[in-house]
């Protein structure tokens, strides 16, 4: 699985920890879901960004935690012979964001990260939480994957 991760704006400094908390959840997902062939984009950011994405994007005027992007959904052209790559979209974390759910749930900033890392990914997936049966499903899977990476909600 191919990860690009990027920070924006680009002098947003981020503990590596953090980014690698990032890359293990990616990997985790992909492992997970037989994502061999495909790549994914993640920014981290801070809330006034996200705001901005937020705002034009969801016509949403606040800043969120995660954003994702996915490139697979709706209709889509049909490509003969092999694909080389599955790109599965975008997801935008405001790494601010982050640090102050954390606190405010009272566990770790990389169980944080690592949550919704995972949960940007299950929206490239498909997954949703707008009706309540589809919360469900997506919040059993948000819990497989942590548990999967061994991260609790310490």
């Amino acid at each position: 699985m191919e990860i690009i991760l990027s920070n924006l704006p680009e002098n947003l400094e981020i503990d590596e920890k953090l980014s690698d908390t990032v890359k293990e959840a990616v990997e985790k997902v992909g492992q997970l879901y037989a994502l061999d062939n495909a790549e994914v984009s993640i920014t981290l950011t801070d809330n006034e960004h996200i705001h901005e994405i937020n705002r034009e994007y969801r016509k949403v005027d606040r800043p969120t935690d995660v954003i994702s992007f996915a490139l697979n959904e709706g209709d889509e052209p049909n490509i003969e012979g092999e694909i080389p790559v599955n790109m599965l979209g975008d997801i935008i974390i405001s790494v601010e964001k982050a640090i102050e759910q954390a606190g405010d749930y009272g566990h770790s900033v990389r169980r944080e990260i690592a949550f919704l890392t995972v949960h940007g990914m299950l929206h490239l997936l498909g997954y949703d939480h707008i009706e309540e049966a589809d919360r469900v499903e997506m919040r059993k899977e948000e819990d497989f994957v942590m548990e999967q990476l061994g991260i609790s909600r310490d």
